[in-house]
């Protein structure tokens, strides 16, 4: 039977923070460490002399298939001398399961396997982690007035259509907008009425834009759409039904009903287009839908 004899490695085992068991051939478990009590709640007695199937860990996969009869991965090292790698699930004695990457390696005695190790890791906390960096990196991609993607996130989706163009061949084009007299709206009523009114454009742009367009925040008062598999015609059409839809929409305060419009530049991606020259040509049709008395679509 596998025994950790020299107490200097038993203290240096003992004290790891990850969970670390030894099993001898007939995966009978004859050390069980700290980590391994405190990741799993079954302290080493009463898991010493008990073998590791024997109703204990009971790992499962991600498919919910049990793994300690056929496919324990200590098994298949005692076996085969590989060492291996493997995110299972185990079962705590409280009866959850918690998410580890398990490690296993083979013991040798001379050129005789004798047993195995298994040196497991608890990723309760990195999943957490990953969870939170992914929340993290969402809010920084999502503009906090109005919920639509922000500038950062329209440049990245812009580069990311340019290439499917330059690679693929799917046209798209863009619409530049910009919400009309907004600083004078915003003296007359305030900035908390301008940013109701942004949130009712912005609402109003993500419930009729179709589901393979996408629309951001550019900054202040100003919009970019984003517009898969369109021609020139679509696009001005696919406009035109955004600058309509916001000139009819109405926030009513007390007995005033308050309105704005929009103006818009529309352009269809051309070839050897760079995300800075098509935005520039959409301003620029932008600022002749304003020259030409606003509330208008311009395109090209």
């Amino acid at each position: 039977m596998l025994r950790v004899g020299d107490e200097f490695y038993k203290n240096m085992l003992e004290n790891i923070y990850d969970g670390v068991y030894f099993v001898d051939n007939e995966r009978k478990i004859t050390f069980w460490n700290k980590g391994a009590e405190r990741i799993t709640g079954f302290t080493a007695a009463e898991v010493i002399d008990h073998f590791c199937f024997d109703n204990i860990l009971n790992h499962i996969n991600e498919d919910g298939v049990q793994l300690c009869q056929h496919l324990c991965p200590l098994e298949n090292t005692i076996k085969t001398g590989n060492k291996g790698e493997i995110s299972v699930f185990l079962h705590h004695k409280n009866g959850y399961r918690v998410p580890i990457t398990v490690k296993a390696v083979p013991i040798y005695q001379g050129e005789k396997i004798i047993g195995a190790v298994e040196i497991f890791t608890d990723d309760s906390n990195k999943q957490v982690l990953l969870d939170n960096m992914n929340e993290l990196k969402i809010i920084a991609m999502i503009d906090q007035l109005t919920e639509l993607p922000n500038r950062r996130y329209v440049e990245t989706k812009l580069i990311s259509k340019l290439n499917e163009y330059a690679n693929l061949g799917i046209p798209f084009g863009i619409a530049f907008m910009d919400i009309d007299h907004f600083k004078k709206f915003n003296d007359t009523y305030g900035h908390d009425v301008g940013d109701e009114i942004l949130k009712m454009v912005s609402n109003t742009f993500k419930n009729n834009i179709r589901s393979s367009d996408f629309i951001g925040r550019w900054g202040g008062e100003e919009f970019v759409a984003i517009m898969t598999n369109v021609n020139q015609e679509k696009l001005f059409h696919l406009s035109q039904k955004l600058r309509a839809l916001i000139e009819k929409s109405v926030m009513r305060k007390g007995t005033e009903e308050l309105r704005v419009t929009i103006s818009i530049g529309s352009t269809i991606c051309q070839e050897n287009d760079s995300m800075n020259t098509i935005l520039k040509r959409a301003d620029e049709l932008l600022y002749k839908s304003k020259g030409n008395g606003r509330n208008m679509v311009s395109v090209e």
